[in-house]
């Protein structure tokens, strides 16, 4: 429940576009690496009891990550990043898509363009990201998918994490 209260959702159908602000209570740097370097990626990006294994991360423009979410049952969802612009510190662009283990993009499912902003703040770093959908249908799939409840859990990770680092 904490989690929910300290994370701000907002959907926005009319423009497909869901935006999602949380603060850390930690350095613009920290929260940057965390969400840029695979080893710390790997132990917050995916809500419990789920897990992330990154197979490969070029975190530059041009770049991608690929990776698989495996729930309790073992089995790994493939999913790829492919970054476009990035301000280091401050903010990234990126692609996001449904793939297979190498990486060929999985058309039944909604590409999403995340935007996510780093910003100091008085109590560390506010991230903000806002994550967009070509298609109305989209953003709904991946409503009814459980981002939500998905996502909240993961910043909950990552602050769990940032605390330890």
């Amino acid at each position: 429940m904490e989690n929910q209260m300290k994370t701000a959702l907002l959907k926005d159908l009319d423009q497909k576009k869901i935006t999602v602000r949380r603060e850390f209570a930690a350095s613009p740097a920290l929260v940057w690496r965390a969400w840029t370097e695979s080893e710390l990626l790997d132990q917050w990006w995916a809500p419990r009891p789920w897990m992330t294994k990154t197979k490969h991360l070029n975190f530059s423009e041009g770049g991608s990550w690929l990776y698989a979410m495996s729930g309790p049952d073992g089995i790994p969802i493939w999913s790829l990043v492919e970054f476009s612009s990035i301000v280091k510190n401050k903010r990234f662009k990126a692609v996001s898509c449904f793939c297979d283990e190498k990486g060929n993009k999985n058309a039944d499912f909604p590409i999403m363009t995340w935007k996510n902003a780093f910003l100091p703040s008085g109590k560390g770093t506010t991230v903000e990201v806002e994550i967009s959908f070509n298609r109305e249908a989209d953003f709904k799939k991946i409503i009814e998918m459980g981002f939500q409840a998905g996502f909240t859990a993961a910043l909950g990770n990552l602050d769990e994490l940032l605390e330890k680092i």
